[in-house]
């Protein structure tokens, strides 16, 4: 990479030791990508590292090193979700392994975020861009984040530009101010390599038809044509709730850091089909082929049969808007089937802030919620499925991201509902 003058002097330590081998760290990721400079990062970072699991003991030193040498994020940051023992419902023996096994370094790490630049105590969410929280980049921004679901609404949604680096790495990257400059912060690199046709009956299920664009275009991206026939041409909350859920779908299922929505994402908007890279390959989804897909997953239950026994609904979390739609979702299947409440325990899973504007805001909806005996938490429930406890549980879930890196069973939305209510299948 070349530097400037000043880089060099960080690289030689003149800002001191521990900047010195943030720098370094970061020269050597940009060599590996061929990246030719540095950039300024011009939005505060998100991270993904967020739980004090007690097998990263090389994260907690790194960061007791870098809080010693005097550094810290250049802008105060958001990180993805942290445990939520009081909200899941989870037995003695669960919470045990929670509290002291897993991730008994909890406390301890929280410290060390806020040392670095935390935003503040509620800053623990996958979802940072929601207005309550307030980490929202602006378009063209240059960022420092690493957690698949936020990297790619940041880049499509919003149309900042941020790679998917990995943990740790978008610290040091919050920290020095910059970033190497190659793959999706550049427009060679946001150009699309297949051209994504949706030719189905009705608006596909946001995380079936992420989990079919991503599988199949693995980490290129995609430019998605058809989808402004159900989806209108205007970002709207709930178009962009949609976004959010078909991304994290694609990010998982594959590995896409960026897409493109015909005449609605802003740069599909601005450039058109100026973004399709020169031989760019087609893909067409229609019903069949979201059938197919959806067929394909795999069910690693012992037994397939088995009456699921918990319902995570929010992987990503939840929207203020997707809260208030699933009360009613859960509100209305409760009369069809004559029940008052869930036959199984339920948990949606959002952003604090989003929490507590929901609790305060509109109480109504929360009370509805309570009385259908719904838990509602800030923790992640892929992390409550790497529980070794919690993993061999029948757990069924509308996320096909948590599907993909735990034993949860995935079902649609108008599925997961009647078998939640219901209590089984």
């Amino acid at each position: 990479m070349r530097l400037t003058p000043e880089e060099e002097a960080i690289l030689n330590g003149e800002q001191g030791e521990s900047l010195a081998k943030v720098m370094k760290t970061l020269v050597l990721y940009g060599d590996a990508f061929g990246a030719e400079k540095f950039v300024d990062v011009t939005g505060p970072s998100h991270l993904v590292t967020s739980f004090g699991l007690n097998v990263l003991k090389p994260v907690f030193a790194i960061m007791d090193e870098l809080i010693a040498g005097g550094v810290k994020a250049k802008m105060p940051f958001t990180v993805d979700p942290r445990p939520d023992f009081a909200n899941i419902e989870s037995g003695l023996l669960e919470n045990l392994v929670f509290k002291k096994i897993m991730y008994g370094m909890q406390e301890a790490y929280d410290a060390q975020l806020a040392k670095l630049g935390l935003k503040n105590s509620n800053a623990y969410t996958c979802t940072c861009y929601h207005e309550e929280v307030g980490n929202i980049p602006k378009y063209g921004d240059i960022l420092s984040w690493a957690e698949s679901s936020a990297v790619v609404y940041a880049n499509s949604v919003i149309g900042a530009r941020s790679n998917r680096n990995s943990g740790i790495i978008e610290l040091f990257g919050a920290i020095l101010g910059k970033v190497p400059f190659f793959d999706l912060l550049t427009d060679e690199g946001r150009q699309a390599k297949w051209v994504v046709e949706v030719k189905t009956s009705k608006l596909p299920e946001a995380q079936v038809l992420g989990s079919t664009v991503g599988m199949k275009v693995m980490e290129d991206v995609p430019y998605v044509k058809g989808l402004g026939q159900f989806l209108g041409s205007e970002l709207t909350g709930g178009v962009k709730d949609y976004l959010k859920d078909f991304g994290a779908a694609a990010a998982s299922n594959g590995a896409v850091g960026l897409y493109h929505i015909e005449g609605l994402t802003p740069e599909a908007a601005e450039k058109g089909e100026g973004l399709i890279a020169e031989g760019a390959k087609t893909y067409v989804i229609d019903d069949a082929e979201l059938d197919r897909v959806k067929a394909s997953y795999p069910v690693i239950w012992k037994n397939k049969e088995t009456k699921p026994v918990r319902c995570f609904i929010g992987c990503p979390h939840l929207s203020y808007r997707q809260l208030d739609d699933w009360v009613k979702k859960f509100g209305a299947e409760l009369q069809k089937q004559g029940k008052t409440k869930v036959g199984m325990i339920t948990v949606f899973t959002a952003a604090p802030d989003v929490i507590e504007r929901f609790k305060t805001e509109n109480m109504d909806a929360y009370g509805k919620l309570l009385r259908y005996g719904i838990k509602l938490s800030g923790f992640c429930p892929l992390m409550y499925m790497n529980n070794p406890l919690a993993e061999k549980k029948p757990v069924i879930t509308n996320s096909n991201k948590l599907r993909t890196y735990t034993s949860a069973r995935y079902y649609t939305d108008d599925e997961i509902v009647a078998i939640a209510v219901k209590g089984g299948f």
